[in-house]
């Protein structure tokens, strides 16, 4: 299947949400991207509008048709009917005209082919067909051709109404080229699917930007034409207005929503419907609620009435002279449908293992813990979708490290209150239990003064060294403030031993001082009295070296 929805993958944020809303669950989440498994999409679309980060586009056919323009073939529009909804009331000739300015050569109603095809049902049931399922809505027929086989040969055998619209523009007119201008990604399929009837689909978003870009004006002027009955189709339960239902053995049935159309399409392969036609949409309300009609100032209520309005009481004038007829083969699906022993492994990777963990919570996008596992067999999930799964992990990796970290920890709010405490911090300061302070003002185990000072002046302070006295702790403090969560947290390291050994030390050094300089004192003591002793010596032996050499020289 061609690429009709892409992902723009710098947008994808792991959101979960387009699994979560696809109906046939046809995405596969790898890589931290979602992408789209083509053999089990049905192209409704709800992945792309409910994306709250824009990253699903739709493919743009306007290049296409702006080529096919300057080939210089008569290139015709078929303007599906919920244009006059789309469009705020500029009905079909004005319409028309802004066409033209953009190269085309006419622009229809999708409604003409609508009328064709209703006859066409019509002449079905009078066949005494058992059970007849409306053809026009392409996501419909997906669903039963990919994930209802049983059911798809109930599809009615007929050409969707933008078909058999454009097979007749191309009965009358040979040479034309045939765009077909609606809101549905759907058709994008349709049209590559069946070659040779519609050479391009474009949504009214890309013709809306096409008119801005020429600068294009749409008037106001809706006209009136009372043989236009098949305007009606794009509104749930439209099929049925326009159709004859005097056969009497009919049930008649309006089903919208995919939700909708898969318990239907399920009803119907277990034989518990029978003598009914259906007319099925994927889109509640049907083609005003396309995934593509332009998301600004929708109104169900107000399309709805705007149609209605529209809509004329008798049937186009369209002739049924085209072959109508189509086939709808079953397109099977090659998924792998694990066993019950590998569902229990991959359910005891993801932390269940009872029927009390399978909580079924809808977080990573499908409605059951069994959905998922399927999923991740399948390739199409991975086991970190699991949220709790992955808060479960978290947390006990988180107090694996805060419990068995020395250093104590403590997590206050900006109102100062105790948000976390580890066991080191506990032990620290002689709490028993973590209960006992959680949610109360740290005032009560510390002086808030200092985590204080860290939230009014925004600064984080390190390796302060605090003296705490109740708890007879000397401390070393590191204050965080995490602007983000606004929270302070406090890291404090136990350095009471290290403040012992410190003063052991000083006191320490303090004695030898002393007994240094005791010693040296001594020492001058004994210099001096060496000194003063040596100084008598010399004077008396100075005195008898004298008187002997006085007596010598007497002599």
């Amino acid at each position: 299947m061609p690429d009709f929805v892409r992902l723009k993958k710098s947008n994808c944020k792991n959101c979960y949400k387009c699994i979560r809303h696809c109906p046939v669950k046809s995405i596969r989440f790898s890589g931290s991207q979602a992408h789209i498994v083509g053999e089990e999409c049905i192209l409704c679309g709800q992945c792309f509008v409910i994306c709250p980060q824009n990253a699903k586009e739709i493919a743009d056919s306007t290049e296409t048709v702006k080529v096919m323009i300057q080939s210089g073939a008569p290139v015709v529009a078929s303007v599906a009917p919920s244009f006059i909804a789309n469009y705020d009331c500029a009905g079909l000739g004005a319409l028309r005209k802004a066409l033209t300015r953009l190269g085309f050569a006419d622009a229809e109603e999708t409604a003409i082919g609508a009328t064709i095809v209703k006859r066409e049902y019509e002449r079905l049931l009078e066949t005494r067909q058992d059970v007849v399922i409306s053809t026009c809505c392409h996501s419909v027929n997906l669903l039963a051709q990919k994930h209802f086989p049983a059911a798809a040969r109930y599809l009615a055998n007929v050409l969707s109404p933008m078909q058999a619209h454009c097979a007749d523009i191309k009965r009358r007119c040979p040479e034309a080229k045939t765009v077909f201008i609606g809101p549905c990604v759907a058709k994008k399929d349709e049209a590559e699917r069946y070659p040779g009837i519609v050479d391009a689909v474009m949504t009214f978003e890309e013709l809306t930007r096409w008119l801005r870009d020429k600068h294009i004006t749409l008037d106001r002027e809706e006209e009136r034409n009372e043989r236009s009955r098949a305007r009606l189709f794009p509104c749930a339960g439209g099929i049925l207005r326009t159709m004859n239902r005097d056969m009497g053995r009919f049930t008649y049935m309006v089903v919208d929503g995919v939700e909708n159309c898969a318990n239907t399409l399920r009803e119907l392969e277990a034989g518990g419907l029978s003598h009914c036609f259906i007319e099925m949409s994927a889109c509640a309300g049907s083609c005003v609620g396309g995934p593509l009609m332009e998301k600004t100032r929708r109104s169900p209520v107000r399309d709805f009435m705007t149609v209605e309005r529209y809509a004329g009481p008798d049937d186009f004038d369209a002739e049924s002279a085209i072959d109508s007829r189509k086939v709808f083969p079953p397109l099977r699906r090659n998924a792998l449908i694990p066993g019950e022993a590998a569902i229990t492994e991959i359910l005891r990777k993801m932390g269940k293992n009872s029927e009390k963990d399978m909580l079924n919570c809808g977080t990573c996008g499908y409605n059951t813990c069994r959905e998922k596992v399927i999923a991740v067999y399948q390739g199409k999930a991975d086991l970190t979708m699991c949220l709790p799964f992955l808060k479960d992990r978290a947390e006990s990796f988180s107090d694996t490290i805060l419990n068995n970290t020395p250093n104590g920890i403590i997590v206050l709010n900006e109102d100062m209150e105790v948000q976390q405490i580890n066991r080191a911090a506990l032990s620290m300061m002689r709490i028993s239990n973590a209960t006992a302070v959680m949610g109360s003002p740290v005032v009560r185990i510390l002086d808030p003064s200092i985590f204080m000072n860290t939230l009014l002046s925004g600064q984080s302070a390190r390796d302060q060294k605090i003296y705490l006295a109740e708890y007879n702790l000397y401390a070393e403090m590191t204050i965080i403030l995490d602007k983000e969560y606004n929270v302070v947290v406090c890291i404090m390291r136990d350095v009471t031993q290290q403040e012992a050994q410190r003063a052991s030390r000083e006191q320490s050094s303090r004695a030898i001082i002393e007994t240094a300089d005791r010693v040296v004192e001594k020492q001058m003591r004994i210099v001096q009295e060496i000194a003063s002793l040596l100084g008598e010596t010399a004077a008396e032996t100075k005195i008898a070296l004298t008187k002997l050499k006085e007596s010598i020289a007497d002599d």
